[in-house]
């Protein structure tokens, strides 16, 4: 088994596949997932080592994305954008992170996590409300409050409600923790 790598190692792995952009906002997302994890007392270097890979495979072309993760229903079919976490996922696996946390918080930002997951929730909501995006800064607000469940609940709901006004399909992952969050 391959010895884990640096960060400094996966940052320069990172840096090679995505545009300047891309790559700033996922040193905000790392450092705000960070955060919000240590201020809910979850492993703050775990949650950083998540979003910092988070977003590996954002700008690779969609052949590659296909190739790193089949879809696997109709959404992913017709949105291979939305394939991009279980890409950069297996390209995590690829450069010997093993962690199935950070595997399974890089994955579910895009579609989201079974709240009993953290460190999931953490980048997920980071993701979404980091500052260079300019929105969501009430759930974020929330999250570095300690009230990272509730923020995560609020996110959950936002994109749902914001996708199915826009009449995009909502992905069934996105969908099945939105109810397990909305039930009675």
């Amino acid at each position: 088994m391959k010895n884990t790598p640096s960060t400094a190692e996966l940052l320069q792995k990172v840096q090679a596949l995505v545009r300047p952009e891309r790559l700033a906002h996922i040193l905000r997302v790392a450092e705000l997932a960070r955060e919000i994890a240590r201020n809910n007392g979850l492993d703050g270097e775990k949650a950083y080592l998540a979003g910092l890979l988070h977003d590996a495979a954002r700008d690779l072309p969609e052949a590659e994305l296909r190739r790193l993760a089949p879809p696997e229903n109709p959404v992913e079919e017709a949105h291979p954008l939305s394939l991009h976490g279980r890409a950069a996922r297996a390209l995590a696996r690829e450069w010997g992170v093993a962690d199935e946390a950070v595997l399974e918080a890089i994955e579910g930002h895009v579609y989201g996590v079974d709240p009993s997951n953290g460190l999931g929730m953490a980048l997920y909501i980071a993701d979404i409300s980091e500052p260079g995006r300019g929105v969501n800064g009430e759930i974020r607000e929330l999250a570095l409050a300690g009230r990272l469940a509730e923020a995560y609940r609020k996110a959950v709901r936002n994109k749902v409600e914001y996708l199915t006004a826009k009449g995009v399909p909502v992905h069934p992952k996105t969908l099945a923790v939105y109810h397990s969050l909305n039930a009675p």
